[in-house]
């Protein structure tokens, strides 16, 4: 295990780079274009993002993204 000391300010930033690449994720995931073993690649980097995510953001941020969690197997 590895501890992490961050301000506020930090924390935010983490919250706002996790968003934007799991936003980027779900985006070419609807891309029909992308080969399959791509797509597995990137629903694994997701659930890694997200459990990262879920460390940083308010419970109510995560639910947004909890979705894709539940129903990933759908895409």
């Amino acid at each position: 295990m590895i501890g992490l000391l961050i301000n506020q300010k930090e924390k935010k930033e983490l919250e706002y780079l996790i968003k934007r690449e799991m936003d980027e994720i779900l985006f070419d995931l609807k891309d029909e274009r992308i080969d399959h073993l791509v797509k597995r690649s990137m629903k694994e980097r997701y659930k890694i993002l997200f459990s990262l995510f879920k460390r940083v953001a308010p419970p109510s941020e995560c639910l947004r993204y909890m979705s894709f969690e539940k129903h990933r197997k759908s895409y």
